[in-house]
């Protein structure tokens, strides 16, 4: 990671691992277009984010300047830019690919309180409480398997099962989505208990990729039996007419549900267009926007109630969705990253 030396400890575990793509929102009949213009970051692939800004400018009447990470950054590159413009702000939103970027800004001072209307319908699980963040258009973190394996793993747990010894692959923690993921049960179930959990996935022979989609992609070729994964990655695959099938891990009484990694955006306090910033936000949290993402190759989840997700999944609605506090998760990846380094290394 080319700016590993910017940034806080806590960003270098994040890596960019999802995709949105998509637009709408429509502009009020015989409302008069807005002018001028709105600054935004953004984290998502650019070749998924840049039509949905587009369509915006094309609504709105505001010409959009947008900022994109590089592959070479991974994810990290704006995010470091906003820190460091902390004192003179030059962006007006912050566009991230999953919530923990949105919850370093809130912690270091640089977002602004915001409640959009179109957050109705949105569950306040996925939301900051006090408004400095607003979630939309989500991943699950789900475990694909081997179509005919049986028995198959139903809980993330199952990678310290012995019954699955030597079938398991998942992506590093280090990075991306897998190192929320760890940091999420770190919260959850405590140190000691993680821990413990963490040295028997190693010990049962669990096998080791660069990404999730390398673990989606040896499931696919029979190189494992299952992989703990996003469900962008899980859906492209299926729809490529790969033999694997998707099970939504921890579903029962006592366990702790589905990971849920929704997209973030976040108004940037002292930015140069405060008032096209919300515009924009009302935009990308809109009802239309989510079914259009959700239509979309990346197979994005909707959170405002009523709306379908992509063929493959289900709604959030059935599903046992993990309650965590997205601020203690961001805590724990800072405190982790040694604990990782050495766990990675041995």
């Amino acid at each position: 990671m080319t700016l590993r030396h910017f940034i806080p400890p806590m960003l270098a575990l994040i890596a960019a691992v999802s995709c949105s793509r998509g637009t709408s929102g429509t502009k009020a009949k015989g409302t008069k277009a807005a002018s001028g213009e709105v600054v935004v970051y953004v984290s998502e692939d650019r070749v998924f984010s840049e039509p949905v800004l587009k369509e915006f400018e094309k609504r709105s009447g505001i010409n959009v300047r947008a900022v994109y990470d590089t592959e070479e950054a991974k994810g990290t590159g704006v995010m470091n830019r906003l820190i460091a413009e902390k004192s003179h702000p030059r962006a007006d939103v912050y566009w991230a690919n999953e919530p923990i970027r949105a919850e370093v800004l809130h912690q270091r001072g640089i977002a602004e309180k915001y409640v959009s209307p179109s957050v109705a319908g949105i569950p306040a699980k996925f939301r900051d409480p006090e408004g400095y963040w607003t979630g939309f258009s989500a991943r699950y973190r789900v475990i694909v398997v081997r179509s005919g394996l049986n028995p198959a793993p139903s809980s993330v747990s199952d990678y310290a099962d012995g019954r699955f010894r030597g079938q398991g692959v998942i992506a590093s923690p280090l990075f991306g989505t897998t190192a929320i993921h760890v940091a999420a049960l770190f919260t959850l179930w405590g140190d000691t208990k993680a821990r413990t959990f963490m040295d028997a996935v190693k010990s049962n022979g669990t096998l080791i990729s660069s990404s999730n989609g390398e673990s989606a992609d040896f499931v696919a070729r029979g190189r494992a039996s299952f992989a703990l994964v996003d469900s962008d990655d899980a859906v492209a695959r299926i729809r490529r007419g790969e033999k694997i099938s998707i099970v939504y891990p921890d579903q029962n009484h006592g366990q702790p549900g589905v990971l849920v990694l929704p997209n973030a955006v976040v108004l940037i306090k002292g930015g140069p267009n405060p008032e096209n910033g919300r515009r924009l936000i009302d935009f990308l949290l809109s009802r239309d926007v989510e079914t259009m993402l959700a239509k979309a190759d990346c197979a994005q989840v909707p959170l405002h109630s009523g709306l379908r997700p992509p063929a493959e999944l289900k709604p959030p609605a059935e599903l046992k969705t993990m309650t965590i506090d997205y601020r203690r998760v961001a805590q724990k990846m800072m405190e982790l990253q040694e604990y990782l380094k050495r766990w990675a290394a041995n």
